[in-house]
C-alpha cells in the first residue's frame, strides 16, 4: 500500500436498489470519490446473482440517474467478458460495488478467474469497494451465508470463509428474525463480529469501523 492511500469499504446489509431504500447509502458512497474535474466512474459486479442483467439495469439506473456516475459492469460467469477486458475495467474504477445473491457462488467463480486477485489490488490502490448482502460481507475474514439454503442443500445458515480483507464475521440482514436466531446459536464461537440491519451501510476505513450510515444513523 503506498502512503496516504486510504483503503475504503462500504458495507450494506441488505435493501432494495430498485425500490431506493439504500440510496442515502449510496450517496454516500459516492460523495467518497466526488471529483470537479473527473466523473466518478462505478463498477458493478453481479457475479453473485450470475450476472443477472435486470439487477445491473437497476443500479445502472441508480448511480447514472440519481448519482451522476458513469456506470459500467463487469459480466464473469458467462462468456461475454475475458478476465483482461474485466482488469481493464477495475483498473479505470473508482468504486467497485458488489451486489447480493450467493456469496460461495461468487467466491468460487472469482477465484476461478482470478477476479479476486484483480479486486484486491484495486483495495490497495485506494478504489472504494462496497457492496450489500453477499456484497457486504464477502470481504470479511468469515461470512454468515444463506448459500447452503439457496442451493437447497440445508437447512441453516453457515459460516463460510471470505476474502480476508477486514477481521472477524459479517452477518448481513440482522433486521430479520431468522438471521439472529441462527447468529444466536452460533456467536459464542465468534467473538470478533458486525452484525449490519437492512438498509443500514457500514464504512470501514484501514480496518477501523468508523460510522453507520442510512436506516438508524
Amino acid at each position: 500500500m503506498q502512503r496516504g492511500i486510504e483503503k475504503r469499504l462500504v458495507v450494506i446489509g441488505g435493501g432494495e436498489l430498485k425500490e431506493k431504500t439504500t440510496l442515502e447509502i449510496d450517496s454516500f458512497i459516492s460523495s467518497l470519490v466526488k471529483n470537479e474535474e473527473k466523473r466518478t466512474y462505478a463498477l458493478f459486479i453481479p457475479t453473485a446473482s450470475h450476472d443477472s442483467k435486470p439487477y445491473f439495469n437497476t443500479f445502472r439506473k441508480t448511480y447514472t440517474s440519481e448519482l451522476g456516475c458513469k456506470v459500467d459492469v463487469a459480466i464473469s460467469t458467462k462468456a461475454e467478458m475475458s478476465i483482461e477486458h474485466i482488469a481493464e475495467k477495475i483498473q479505470k474504477a473508482d468504486i467497485i460495488y458488489v451486489g447480493g445473491g450467493d456469496t460461495q457462488y461468487m467466491l468460487d467463480e472469482w477465484k476461478k478467474s482470478g477476479l479476486d486477485k484483480l479486486i484486491l489490488d484495486a483495495y490497495d490502490r485506494g478504489v472504494v469497494l462496497c457492496g450489500l448482502s453477499a456484497g457486504a460481507i464477502c470481504w470479511f475474514e468469515k461470512a454468515h451465508s444463506d448459500y447452503m439454503i439457496m442451493e437447497g442443500k440445508a437447512d441453516e445458515y453457515a459460516v463460510i470463509d471470505g476474502l480476508g480483507i477486514q477481521k472477524g464475521v459479517c452477518v448481513p440482514h440482522f433486521s430479520e428474525i431468522d438471521r439472529q436466531t441462527s447468529w444466536e446459536k452460533m456467536k459464542n464461537n465468534y467473538p470478533l463480529a458486525l452484525c449490519i440491519e437492512n438498509d443500514c451501510g457500514v464504512y470501514i476505513e484501514n480496518g477501523e469501523i468508523k460510522f453507520s450510515v442510512g436506516k438508524n444513523n
